[in-house]
């Protein structure tokens, strides 16, 4: 995997577990809404929602996003090193028992080793490819992805479970919302992900899972998702692809239970029925 590139003062706190000046960073005092990402791979680590003033002069959290943080004793024997998750770049150590907050826990992280994306600088983007469970390993892994979120659309009912839309009743399809950073990862390139990583052309299936539940769809947020989803499908008929995909305008996304969210990473598995296969 490439990295971005690092300035000297930068590589002396990422690649060589320096520390910045207290008070001196970009983000100890920042208040805009968003998500903070690793400097070094541009993964997702701290929403600004888990933000908090602790008065120590570095951004302080009091929790992370799922999995992307790694936690290792430090040199000292005594205190906790954080890391990315993906690339070991040093974020800074956490700490517990401070009682800063319900959670009581203090990530405290150098301002150096994170980008900002404000929230108005993302986009989010809805697909149905079967079992929400694959589908979501797969955009999870894509460079640009800020979060996703597995759950329930396009159906009749309100605030449905799991186990309602197993029954095939209530017209909703399981799905994956996807927020994510245009400038790193374009709309144009998760779809053609979402094509690769499932067969198009089967309907109300995908593998051993059959039903309406396991549509293949598109929701589209704006006329643009839309244009592109359309201009892909032709894509792939011209390829001689007989693509069943339905393209519809996005209604209200209804999350699923949590022990369906990151399902695979929680189980350190992968998916029985999203294999990617090169189409584009």
């Amino acid at each position: 995997m490439s990295y971005n590139k690092l300035t000297p003062e930068e590589e002396r706190i990422i690649l060589h577990k320096g520390t910045e000046r207290p008070f001196t960073g970009a983000y100890y005092d920042h208040k805009a809404q968003g998500y903070y990402i690793c400097k070094r791979c541009d993964v997702p680590l701290y929403k600004s929602e888990d933000k908090f003033d602790s008065n120590c002069g570095w951004p302080s959290f009091d929790d992370e996003i799922f999995n992307a943080v790694k936690r290792i004793p430090d040199a000292d024997g005594i205190r906790i090193e954080i890391l990315c998750n993906n690339c070991g770049a040093h974020l800074g150590h956490v700490f517990k028992g401070e009682k800063f907050t319900a959670k009581n826990i203090r990530h405290c992280v150098n301002s150096i080793s994170l980008n900002f994306v404000p929230l108005e600088k993302t986009e989010r983007a809805i697909f149905a490819s079967g079992c929400f469970w694959g589908t979501e390993y797969h955009m999870q892994k894509r460079r640009g992805v800020l979060e996703t979120t597995v759950g329930f659309t396009g159906g009749h009912t309100s605030n449905p479970t799991y186990k309602e839309v197993c029954t095939g009743t209530t017209g909703h399809a399981e799905a994956v919302e996807v927020v994510f950073v245009p400038e790193i990862v374009s709309y144009e390139e998760l779809t053609k992900l979402f094509f690769e990583t499932h067969d198009p052309s089967h309907l109300n299936r995908q593998g051993p899972d059959i039903g309406e539940q396991y549509r293949t769809e598109i929701f589209y947020l704006n006329d643009q998702q839309k244009q592109t989803a359309l201009k892909l499908i032709d894509v792939l008929k011209s390829k001689g692809y007989g693509v069943v995909t339905r393209v519809t305008k996005a209604s209200v996304f209804w999350k699923a239970e949590d022990y369906h969210q990151s399902y695979y990473t929680k189980k350190s598995g992968t998916p029985y029925c999203h294999i990617y296969t090169k189409k584009f």
